[in-house]
C-alpha cells in the first residue's frame, strides 16, 4: 500500500504529549505516527527496546506488545464471520455457537454482549460468576473476549489469525504484524513489573491470546484501512459492510447513559457519555482503542486522521490515570486540528 509521506510541524504538541507520558510509566521506548488526509504527517521514534545498553533503538520495524488493541482485530474477525454468514446474526445467542461446563451462566447471552463488553460474566482464574443480567450494565473482562474466540472459531472453522490473514493481511503485504511464541529482535521487551499477576503473553499462534505485536506504521495502517471503509488506493481490500459493522455503535441501550459504547470491541464515539476512554473534545463518529501498555489507536473520520502512539510498558505508576492520560492524548490531537 502507497501513502506519501509529508511531514509537518502541525501535530508536534502531541508529539511532545506523548513523550511526556513515556517519561512518566516505565518504557524505555515509545513512537508516535500520525496519517492524515491521506498523508503520513507525524513519524518519530525514540529510546530503546529495552534498558540494556546495547538494545536495539526504536525504529519503523519495531513491534510494540499492542495488549488490549488485539480485541479490534478480533471484532473485525467477528463481523467477517457476520458478513460471510457464518454468525446470523450479532444479536444470536452464544450458546448456538459455543457450549460450555457453566452453559446456565451463559444462558440470555449473545455475541452483542460479548462485542460491547456487557455479557455481565466475569471469571475469579477458576470459576465463571454472574456479576450482572445480559445488556444490565458494561464491565471489561477477559472471560468475554475468550469466549467471543471460540464463537468466531466454531462458527467459521478457522483461528482468529487465518481469518486475519486471509482478508487483511496478506492483502495489505503486512509483516509486522502478528502473535508470536517466541521474541526476535523487532519485539520490543515489555517494561513490568514482575509480581503483577495481570501479566501474561501467551504463546499461541492461532490469535486467541495476548501475545500480539505490531509496529507503529502498521497498526496506523490498520486504523487508515477503517477510516477509508475498506479501500486503499482505490481498491477494495475488505468491504465497507465489515468495516462500517465494526466500527459502528453496537451496545445494547444501558440504563447508565454515561458507561463506554463499543462497536465490535472498539470503543466508539456515539452519544455523550463521561466513562468512555475517548477525550471529550474528539467528534462523533470516531473510533479508538487502547491497551495496558498504552498502546493506542485513534481514528476520526470527520477529519481524515488517524493517530498511533505506542510504549514498551506494561500497567502504570502509582497515582497515574492512563484513562484520563489517553483522553489528553485525543484532545491534544483535536486541540491541533481546531488551531
Amino acid at each position: 500500500m502507497i501513502i506519501n509521506k509529508k511531514i509537518n510541524q502541525d501535530f508536534k504538541a502531541v508529539v511532545s504529549h506523548v513523550k511526556n507520558t513515556s517519561e512518566i510509566v516505565d518504557c524505555s521506548g515509545a513512537a508516535v505516527f500520525i496519517i492524515q488526509n491521506d498523508e503520513i504527517v507525524t513519524e518519530e521514534y525514540w529510546g530503546k527496546h529495552s534498558k540494556a545498553s546495547s538494545a536495539r533503538h526504536i525504529q519503523e520495524d519495531t513491534q510494540f506488545h499492542i495488549a488490549s488493541v488485539r480485541k479490534n482485530y478480533i471484532g473485525f474477525a467477528a463481523a467477517y464471520a457476520v458478513y460471510e454468514g457464518f454468525i446470523k446474526s450479532i444479536d444470536d445467542l452464544v450458546t448456538e455457537y459455543h457450549s460450555d461446563n457453566e452453559s446456565a451462566l451463559f444462558e440470555g447471552i449473545t455475541i452483542r454482549h460479548l462485542l460491547t463488553h456487557t455479557h455481565g460474566l466475569k471469571s475469579n482464574g477458576k470459576e465463571i460468576q454472574r456479576e450482572f443480567l445480559p445488556g444490565e450494565s458494561w464491565a471489561y473482562r477477559g472471560i468475554g473476549i475468550d469466549t467471543l474466540t471460540k464463537v468466531i472459531e466454531n462458527a467459521t472453522g478457522k483461528s482468529i489469525a487465518e481469518i486475519l490473514a486471509e482478508q487483511a493481511f496478506n492483502k495489505m503485504g503486512f509483516t509486522e504484524t502478528g502473535w508470536y511464541s517466541e521474541l526476535n529482535e523487532n519485539l520490543v521487551d515489555v517494561i513490568r513489573d514482575p509480581d503483577n499477576s495481570s501479566w501474561y503473553d501467551g504463546k499461541s499462534v492461532s490469535g486467541n491470546e495476548r501475545n500480539m505485536y505490531v509496529s507503529a506504521r502498521e497498526l496506523a495502517k490498520w486504523g487508515y484501512l477503517h477510516l477509508k471503509q475498506g479501500y486503499i488506493n482505490d481498491e477494495m481490500i475488505v468491504s465497507s459492510e465489515i468495516i462500517n459493522m465494526a466500527t459502528s455503535l453496537q451496545s445494547p441501550d444501558l440504563i447508565d447513559k454515561e458507561l463506554p459504547q463499543n462497536g465490535c470491541l472498539w470503543f466508539v464515539k456515539e452519544l455523550p457519555a463521561s466513562k468512555t476512554e475517548i477525550g471529550e473534545l474528539v467528534p462523533k463518529g470516531a473510533f479508538q482503542i487502547l491497551g495496558y501498555t498504552g498502546v493506542t489507536l485513534l481514528v476520526i473520520p470527520q477529519f481524515d486522521l488517524v493517530a498511533v502512539r505506542a510504549f514498551n510498558s506494561f500497567g502504570s505508576p502509582n497515582g497515574f490515570d492512563y484513562l484520563a492520560d489517553v483522553r489528553s492524548f485525543g484532545n491534544t490531537i483535536m486541540e491541533c486540528l481546531l488551531n
